[in-house]
């Protein structure tokens, strides 16, 4: 098929590139020059484990880019992949996708008549009802019927920063949400190739739009709520001085709870958990609804980076000591810090006195813009030589081979959010949960 994908940030970047390397014609457009050039020259614009090889496969060729809406005449099917960023009450802004719908509409209707009307995807994660009730009419606004010169479905993402391509190449399932047996029909062309190519077989969940859109809610709230959960239940088993890992470990055989997601620590974090819940919970107040499940999980979440930090507060006073701060990521494989618990962390020890002292193997250049008046290391090893003190934010896999490295600290006090590090002699060590 030809596809043209409106946005190149992680989601509309990450489709793009996966879609050519199933053989699709993708064009992706994008008001960033240097982002479009870099796509056209072979370089991905993100930092994504084997983004690079792809882009570098298939940029400029099958995978083009350009800031020219009018390209998506020449599709057939056109995906939104905007940013939806939070607004202070946590409700999503819709300015980027009601701009974006607004351009694809004015660019069909620029455009000679088409045998069949155009397919509108909607792939970024928003409420319930806004595709139908707030995209379609402004892509009408150009003078389309819908139904007669377009059509409009929902097609959520399920990926994982870090594992983005693997996960797109490889689903849990694909939701297809539309109400016109056309979109349907077209989203199942476009994802054939990947279910022949997956690995195992790939469930196809053919919904409503609202349902498809309400669906990706609910799964990242789940896994949300999930991980609070089994934080506060580690918070308790520290309390007993029971090794909460151990606990997760037996509870996790049980098949209605499953093992994944049940690693307690210092919280969730990425552009993903945390705006979804506030904006599901900011969506299901304005209908007079609270969701307390949801809330409590949020509140807990927000708690965690000070536990961690009072935990460090029972063996050192930091005020004018250096503290080594390993992980500015919010997970590892990525340099994404959107709400990375890098910050709370950082935030609280800047405002108990200490000098911070940051390491972070991909993410130091983006946490440098919004700090750039604490001191970055170059390993890890660098940051706690010296240190009266070291915090463990992101589970980088380098983090668990240290060792003797703990040694050169002035004070060996590692307080570790993600239970990655090997308790020893020598070294005062704490977790969250054990």
């Amino acid at each position: 098929m030809n596809v043209s994908i409106v946005g190149s940030g992680y989601v509309g970047t990450t489709v793009a590139a996966c879609l050519a390397d199933l053989g699709h014609e993708v064009t992706t457009i994008d008001i960033d020059e240097a982002i479009v050039d870099a796509i056209n020259d072979g370089e991905s614009p993100i930092h994504e484990p084997g983004l690079d090889e792809l882009v570098a496969e298939h940029g400029g060729r099958r995978l083009r880019a350009t800031t020219d809406y009018d390209a998506i005449r020449d599709t057939e099917l056109t995906m939104l992949a905007l940013p939806t960023p939070s607004n202070e009450d946590g409700s999503i802004d819709l300015q980027y996708m009601e701009a974006g719908a607004a351009s694809v509409g004015e660019a069909l209707a620029d455009g000679d008549g088409r045998d069949e009307p155009h397919l509108v995807v909607t792939k970024s994660t928003v409420i319930p009802r806004t595709t139908d009730e707030r995209l379609a009419p402004r892509i009408a606004e150009a003078g389309l019927e819908r139904g007669t010169d377009f059509l409009v479905a929902s097609n959520p993402e399920f990926q994982r920063e870090g594992t983005a391509v693997a996960d797109f190449l490889n689903p849990d399932k694909l939701v297809f949400g539309a109400d016109d047996p056309r979109a349907l029909a077209a989203l199942g062309e476009l994802y054939l190739p990947l279910r022949e190519a997956a690995e195992s077989e790939v469930s196809v969940v053919e919904t409503g739009i609202a349902e498809a859109e309400m669906i990706k809610y609910a799964n990242n709230t789940f896994l949300a709520s999930k991980v609070s959960l089994i934080n506060d239940i580690g918070n308790v088993c520290k309390e007993f001085d029971v090794d909460a890992y151990e606990v997760a470990d037996a509870i996790g055989l049980d098949d209605r709870i499953g093992e994944r997601f049940l690693r307690s620590g210092v919280g969730w974090g990425g552009s993903c958990f945390p705006k979804d819940t506030d904006a599901i919970i900011a969506a299901a107040r304005e209908q007079g609804y609270d969701p307390a499940v949801l809330s409590a999980a949020v509140e807990l979440n927000d708690a965690q980076p000070e536990r961690l930090l009072a935990l460090l507060d029972d063996h050192v006073d930091v005020r004018g000591e250096p503290v080594a701060v390993l992980g500015l990521s919010f997970k590892p494989g990525t340099d994404d810090i959107r709400n990375t618990r890098a910050v709370p962390v950082i935030e609280g020890l800047r405002e108990r006195g200490a000098d911070v002292v940051a390491y972070d193997p991909v993410a130091t250049e983006n946490m440098h813009e919004k700090y750039p008046d604490i001191e970055y290391a170059d390993s890890a090893a660098d940051a706690l030589a010296g240190a009266s003190g070291a915090i463990v934010v992101t589970d980088w896999d380098e983090f668990a081979a240290l060792d003797s490295e703990f040694d050169a600290m002035k004070a060996s006090v590692v307080v570790d959010g993600r239970r990655i590090v090997d308790r020893r002699e020598g070294i005062t060590y704490e977790g969250l949960t054990w």
